[in-house]
């Protein structure tokens, strides 16, 4: 299942990363490990923020998928399932045909 991981660092702890040098490292290590099919980095609410799209083939990769950012981080991760659309026209196609309309 595709799904959006939002990760907003904790401001203290990505400060110390930067000034050791430390932050690419860090974000390397959690960008191969979930290998994103997108990924966007900028300031929402005035706190740093990375928005990663990947693929969840199992909920169980659930802990795993937020844990370099609980552990690296300090950040609040949010993750929820999301649709392209393509995805999206499949699903309003079924809506369609489940509900008798054609």
């Amino acid at each position: 299942m595709r799904v959006m991981l939002r990760a907003t660092l904790d401001t203290e702890k990505a400060n110390e990363l930067i000034r050791s040098g430390k932050m690419p490292e860090v974000m390397k290590g959690a960008m191969d490990q979930l290998k994103p099919e997108a990924a966007y980095f900028g300031p929402l609410g005035g706190r740093r923020t990375a928005l990663l799209v990947f693929d969840m083939a199992d909920s169980s990769d659930l802990p795993a998928s937020g844990e370099p950012f609980f552990t690296e981080f300090n950040a609040e991760v949010e993750v929820f399932p999301i649709m392209n659309g393509e995805d999206l026209a499949k699903g309003l196609a079924q809506i369609g045909r489940s509900a008798g309309f054609s």
